[in-house]
Order: C-alpha cells, then sequence, then structure tokens
C-alpha cells in the first residue's frame, strides 16, 4: 500500500479511531447491561469492531 496519499492515510486514521471508540464504547456497554443476551450482542459488536480495526492495521503495514 505505497501508493497512499496523505489525504488517504488521513481518511484511514480517521476510521481506525472510529473503530477502536466504537469498539470501547460497545464493550463499557456490555459491561454495564444486565440482560445477557444483549450483553453478548455489545460483545460481538465490539469484536467486529476490533476485527475491522486489527484488519485496517494490518492492510497499513502495522504490527500488532
Amino acid at each position: 500500500m505505497n501508493n497512499l496519499t496523505a489525504k488517504d492515510l488521513d481518511v484511514l486514521s480517521h476510521i481506525l479511531t472510529g473503530e477502536e471508540i466504537a469498539c470501547k464504547k460497545a464493550r463499557v456497554y456490555a459491561h454495564t447491561l444486565t440482560d445477557a443476551a444483549l450483553a453478548e450482542e455489545m460483545n460481538r459488536i465490539a469484536d467486529a469492531h476490533a476485527a475491522r480495526f486489527s484488519a485496517l492495521f494490518t492492510l497499513l503495514g502495522g504490527k500488532k
């Protein structure tokens, strides 16, 4: 992915930040919900955000 412009990197940076924040919020919600089914769904949502973050980060050449 060496052909990315500064604008591309800026947009991807914002997307990564959004995925990270969404993951963290979903984890907080999962821990505060009293309904087990809703908490489980929030954890699945958090996992999906984490997976997208990881995929984008890896695509950009980041290391975990």
